[in-house]
C-alpha cells in the first residue's frame, strides 16, 4: 500500500471508464504498442463521431454567433476534426503493422488532445445553451 501519487503508469488504477480512464490508457499506450493501436483507433472514432454529432445536431452558440466568419469557422473546425479523427484511426491501424512507426503514432496521439479540448468546450457550451 504505497502512495498512489508515486505509482508507475502501468500500475494506474482504472476508474469508472471516464476521462481518467482514457488519460490512463494514453499514458499506458506510450509503453505498449498494442495499447497504442487501441487508443488511436478508439480515440479517432470517438473524436470523429462527437464532431459529426455536433455538426449535424447542435447549432453554434455564444461567440460563434457574433460574426458570419466565426459561424462558418465553427463548421470548418468541426469538419477538420472529423477528418483528423478518421486519420487518427487510420494511423492506429497503420502503426499496428510495423512497430518502428511507433513514434508517428505517439505524435498523433498527443496531437489528438487539442481537438478533444475543443470538442469538450463546444459540447459544454451547447449543453449549457
Amino acid at each position: 500500500m504505497g502512495n498512489a501519487l508515486f505509482k508507475l503508469p502501468r500500475e494506474a488504477e482504472v476508474g469508472d471508464g471516464g476521462a481518467n480512464s482514457f488519460a490512463a490508457e494514453m499514458v499506458e499506450a506510450s509503453y505498449d504498442t498494442t495499447k497504442l493501436k487501441l487508443v488511436l483507433v478508439a480515440g479517432g472514432v470517438g473524436e470523429a463521431a462527437a464532431a459529426l454529432c455536433l455538426a449535424l445536431f447542435r447549432s453554434p452558440a455564444g461567440l460563434f454567433l457574433r460574426k458570419k466568419g466565426l459561424f462558418y469557422s465553427y463548421y470548418g473546425v468541426l469538419s477538420t476534426i472529423i477528418v483528423f479523427g478518421v486519420a487518427e484511426a487510420w494511423t492506429g491501424l497503420w502503426v499496428s503493422h510495423n512497430r518502428r512507426w511507433r513514434a508517428v503514432g505517439m505524435t498523433v496521439l498527443w496531437l489528438s488532445v487539442l481537438p478533444v479540448f475543443f470538442l469538450a468546450g463546444v459540447a459544454g457550451s451547447a449543453i449549457l445553451k
